[in-house]
């Protein structure tokens, strides 16, 4: 446990028994989908650990990173004074693109900039990404868990700030019309997850990240008809304008467009630590919004410094 965890004692114990109780359960629900493709997944992205970023990985790939962050994207992040003084938090924020959300990439990168080892960010990802044998291995070399409720619930009672993207494909993937709004596809389980766990909720607002990749059509229906929604989990399969395909599958691999991304870290929103309140399904959902539209009101802030529609 990170001996900069601020939480008291008992919140602390209180958060452990939650990661072992999710522990339990996603353990019990991945033996049910054993078997097939989906079990595959399953099997394959429960390998996680909070090893955390792997600093050798980090210091040869830093100048390819420097390069994308400072003069590809053009990078703009502020409200670090937003981040409580010490660890764990739950950032929660929307991302866009695949399979690399550059949005949610940079905001790790600008983290390991600023704290280094001393205090490791997880990110988080699907679990058909963290199961892609290459994408997987490199995913974990960055200190990324799987979007599952053990591996968070487990870094957060080691005190580890965890970043969670909570509408998924939904939101990665929603149309370039759509680029400038939050949406955490309702739902609320991360309010849940934080309560139990004690931790204040840090809401990420970030626009730009959905002009690298601008996304045409979102494909739920096309997601069903190749029954990806039950074999993956991915409730979308959207076509995209990427390069060098022209208009493609967003899955495929792509060099993204230069956007400028701008992103900005809000004001926390504490929460109550009493874990009944994660029972309570109007006081989840009042935090929820509250998230939610923080995240909205950062977006329109730096959505209006937009000059040019793709460019920034």
């Amino acid at each position: 446990m990170s001996n900069l965890d601020h939480r008291p004692a008992r919140v602390r114990a209180q958060a452990q028994r939650h990661a072992k109780e999710a522990r339990a359960a996603m353990e019990e629900r991945r033996s049910d989908h054993s078997g097939g493709l989906s079990g595959w997944v399953a099997e394959r992205a429960a390998n996680w650990d909070l090893s955390g970023q792997d600093e050798t990985t980090l210091q040869r790939q830093k100048y390819l990173w420097n390069v994308l962050v400072d003069y590809w994207f053009r990078m703009e992040i502020d409200g670090w004074e937003n981040i409580p003084e010490s660890p764990p938090a739950l950032l929660i924020g929307i991302h866009s693109g695949a399979p690399f959300v550059w949005d949610a990439w940079t905001v790790g990168l600008q983290w390991w900039r600023r704290f280094g080892q001393a205090r490791a960010l997880h990110g988080t990802a699907h679990d058909a990404l963290m199961a892609i044998p290459l994408f997987g291995r490199y995913f974990r070399s960055m200190g990324v868990l799987p979007a599952a409720p053990d591996a968070i619930a487990t870094a957060l009672a080691e005190g580890r700030d965890v970043a969670l993207w909570p509408g998924g494909e939904v939101d990665s993937l929603r149309p370039w019309t759509e680029r400038d709004q939050a949406n955490l596809a309702g739902r609320t389980g991360f309010v849940k997850m934080a309560i139990r766990a004690g931790v204040p909720i840090v809401p990420i607002a970030t626009v730009g990240g959905a002009d690298a990749m601008p996304v045409l059509i979102r494909g739920d229906r096309l997601s069903k008809a190749l029954r990806l929604d039950r074999i993956l989990r991915l409730k979308v399969f959207p076509l995209a304008v990427s390069l060098p395909w022209g208009i493609a599958p967003a899955a495929l691999p792509q060099l993204p467009l230069p956007a400028k991304i701008r992103t900005r870290f809000m004001p926390a929103v504490e929460l109550d630590n009493d874990p009944a309140r994660a029972e309570d399904d109007q006081y989840v959902d009042r935090k929820y919004h509250e998230v939610q539209d923080a995240i909205q009101e950062g977006m329109d802030a730096l959505a209006r410094k937009r000059a040019f529609p793709l460019f920034g």
